[in-house]
């Protein structure tokens, strides 16, 4: 199996690649500071408001970098990059809210906004965990460069790796043919 550096090596630098990895661990160490912080805050503070707001704009936003962070790192699409950063934007709207909304109008008010902020900031980390999940999905498609596909067959108790070329591939399972016919197929070639 070809190392990541070659796997991934479509022209790109070797410093881009580096920056890229640096700029998402980066994200991850802040994202993970600011949840530890706003505990750490919460935990010193006991019941005082001010620190209470603090600690969910750190927490707010440190969860949402950590799962840019992780897309960041990940040789992940554009497609997946973008649909990280619409997430971690929705809720970065969702700590604006927050922000504007605690303590005053949170809960036990005449108009309280806990509902729709925590359903904005939901909203966006569930947006943004999908294409976080996504990036991971297809991290094994990425890693098997070349535009080739990976089979492991197992016939009679005994496993067989072959690679066949993904248009090869799609006509083999595209057919809806049976299983035992696409079997004898790959082992005719």
């Amino acid at each position: 199996m070809p190392s990541l550096d070659e796997a991934y090596d479509h022209g790109g630098s070797e410093i881009a690649r580096s920056r890229r990895v640096s700029a998402g661990l980066a994200l991850l160490a802040v994202g993970a500071l600011g949840v530890a912080v706003a505990v750490a805050f919460v935990g010193v503070a006991g019941h005082k408001t001010t620190a209470k707001s603090y600690a969910g704009v750190l927490a707010g936003l440190g969860i949402p970098a950590m799962l840019l962070g992780v897309v960041v790192v990940l040789p992940a699409g554009n497609r997946e990059r973008i649909g990280v950063l619409a997430g971690t934007a929705l809720a970065a709207v969702g700590v604006w809210l927050f922000w504007h909304t605690y303590p005053a109008r949170w809960t036990r008010t005449a108009d309280p906004l806990a509902f729709e902020t925590l359903s904005v900031y939901g909203l966006g980390c569930a947006v943004a965990l999908w294409f976080v999940f996504r990036s991971i999905a297809s991290f094994r498609r990425h890693n098997v460069p070349q535009g080739t596909v990976e089979l492991e067959i197992v016939r009679h108790g005994k496993t067989r790796t072959i690679e066949v070329d993904e248009k090869q591939y799609r006509s083999l399972v595209g057919d809806g043919g049976e299983a035992e016919e696409l079997l004898r197929e790959i082992d005719d070639e």
